[in-house]
C-alpha cells in the first residue's frame, strides 16, 4: 500500500516561542519551526533566547544579511571556543586551536590550506569518478523491490563510501566508522545517552590515531597520509591535529549529505512536479543538487562566540555571548529567496548557507555536491517514480536535521 506523503513534525506556532529550547534535539525531531522561524525574522532577528537549566542563555540570528554578517566576522565571532550549540553550552570545545574547524586567524588559515589539498578537484577526480558508478549500483540494488528503506539501503552507503574512499579507510572498518558517526551527531531515538555519544566520539577518535600514525610512516595519496605528513610553519602536524582534522572530515564527510539524499528522495515524492522537472532535464543536475542543500539544509545551525562587546542589526551583544546562525531559517529568508517556501529544482541563483560561508565554508563542498548529484543521476535515469511506503522517522539532533528512515518503493 501506497502512503501519502504527511509530515512528521507537528508545527510550532509563535506564540510557543517563549517556551521554546532549541537546544533539545527533540525540538527539532518533533516540530516544525517554519512559523517560529518567519516570526523572528520579522520580528526579531538577533533574538535572545532563555537559559535553560544549567545552561546559559545565547542569541539567535535568523536572517540571511545577519547569518552572512556572522560567518564573515571572525573577529568578531570566533569559532574557537566551539562551532554548535552543543558544545558552546557545555562551555567550550576541547578541540580549540587543533581543529581547523574551532579554529581561527592564521593557524586556522594553516589547517585549512592542508585540507584543501585533500579536497581540491584534482585530488578528488578518482573519488567522484567511483560515485556515480556507485549512486547507479545501489539504486539499481533497490528499483523494483516491493519496499527498500532509502535511508539506510540507499543514501546510507554512497557518503560514507566517498570519504572513505578520500581517507583510504579499510573496507573491514567502514561499516563500523558509519554506525560511530550516527551515534556521535545524532540519535534514531529520543534517549540516546550521553555516554554512548562520548564513547563513539573516542573511538572514532582512537581508530584515526591508529591510522594515522601507520600513514605517517608508510604515507600513500590518501587525505589522512596529507594530514599525516604536512608541515605548517615549518614543523609537522602534532598526532592530536591530525586526528581532530580526521574527525572532522569523516563526519562532515558522511553525515550532511546523507541527510540531504535522504531530504530529497522525500521532496521528490511531496513535490511531484518537481520530480518530473528532473526527469524532464527542465531542471538540471546541478540547480537540483543546490536546491536540495537549500531545502533540507542539512546542518540547521552553527555556533559562534563574541569576542567583545559588538551589535548585530542594532542589537547589543556582549563579549563572550554565544551567537548561533540558524541556516534553517536563513535559508528561507524571504529577503534572499524569491518564494523561499517553493521547492524549486530550477532554482538560480541560489546562495544557500547549508555549507556555511566565509573563512569557515565547508572544504567538502565539492565532495558533498558530488555525491548529491550521482544520487540525483541514478534516481533520475533507473526510477519512474518514488512512492512513500511508512512513515518518515526523524532524527534526534539539535545540529542536524533529517531522517534515520524512509520506507519507499522505487518504481523502475
Amino acid at each position: 500500500m501506497t502512503h501519502p506523503a504527511t509530515p512528521v513534525r507537528t508545527p510550532l506556532p509563535p506564540s510557543a516561542l517563549a517556551g521554546l529550547d532549541l537546544a533539545d534535539p527533540e525540538t527539532h525531531a518533533r516540530h516544525d519551526l517554519s512559523d517560529i522561524w518567519r516570526t523572528l525574522r520579522a520580528e526579531e532577528p538577533v533574538h535572545r533566547h532563555r537559559a535553560a537549566g544549567s545552561a546559559p542563555a545565547f542569541w539567535v540570528v535568523t536572517r540571511f544579511a545577519d547569518a552572512t554578517e556572522v560567518y564573515l566576522s571572525p573577529d568578531r565571532f570566533t569559532s574557537e571556543r566551539g562551532n554548535v550549540l552543543a558544545s558552546l553550552l557545555q562551555g567550550g570545545d576541547s578541540a580549540s586551536g587543533v581543529m581547523a574547524a574551532v579554529t581561527d586567524g592564521p593557524r586556522h588559515r594553516d589547517l585549512r590550506r592542508v585540507l584543501l589539498k585533500a579536497f581540491s578537484p584534482r585530488a578528488l577526480t578518482g573519488v567522484v569518478e567511483k560515485l556515480e558508478k556507485a549512486g547507479n549500483d545501489l539504486v539499481a540494488a533497490a528499483v523494483g523491490r516491493p519496499e527498500c528503506d532509502f535511508a539506510k539501503d540507499v543514501a546510507g552507503q554512497l557518503p560514507l563510501q566517498a570519504i572513505c574512499d578520500l581517507l583510504d579507510v579499510p573496507e573491514k572498518d567502514r561499516a563500523f566508522l558509519l554506525g560511530l558517526t550516527r551515534t556521535a551527531l545524532s540519535s534514531d531515538e529520543p534517549d540516546q545517552s550521553p555516554f554512548d555519544v562520548w564513547q563513539a566520539r573516542n573511538d572514532i577518535l582512537a581508530y584515526f590515531g591508529e591510522l594515522a600514525k601507520h600513514r605517517r610512516e608508510h604515507p600513500g595519496t590518501d587525505a589522512v597520509s596529507v594530514l599525516a605528513t604536512a608541515e605548517v610553519g615549518g614543523r609537522p602536524l602534532t598526532m592530536d591535529e591530525v586526528v581532530a582534522n580526521c574527525y572532522s572530515l569523516i563526519l562532515g564527510g558522511d553525515e550532511t549529505s546523507r541527510l540531504a539524499m535522504i531530504g530529497a528522495a522525500l521532496a521528490c515524492v511531496e513535490h511531484p512536479d518537481q520530480w518530473q522537472a528532473l526527469k524532464s532535464g527542465e531542471a538540471s543536475i546541478d540547480t537540483a543538487v543546490d536546491e536540495v542543500l537549500r531545502w533540507t539544509t542539512p546542518a540547521i545551525h552553527f555556533g559562534r562566540t563574541a569576542t567583545a562587546d559588538t551589535r548585530l542589526n542594532g542589537v547589543p551583544i556582549a563579549a563572550g555571548d554565544i551567537v548561533t546562525v540558524w541556516n534553517a531559517s536563513a535559508n528561507r529568508d524571504e529577503a534572499a529567496f524569491t518564494a523561499p517556501d517553493r521547492f524549486d529544482l530550477a532554482r538560480t541563483p541560489n546562495k544557500h548557507l547549508s555549507f556555511g560561508h566565509g573563512p569557515h565554508y565547508c572544504v567538502g563542498a565539492y565532495l558533498g555536491r558530488a555525491e548529491i548529484a550521482g544520487m540525483l543521476k541514478a534516481l533520475r535515469d533507473q526510477v519512474d517514480r518514488i512512492e512513500l511506503t511508512g512513515e518518515p522517522r526523524p532524527i534526534y539532533s539539535s545540529m542536524l536535521s533529517g531522517f534515520s528512515s524512509l520506507p519507499v518503493r522505487l518504481v523502475p
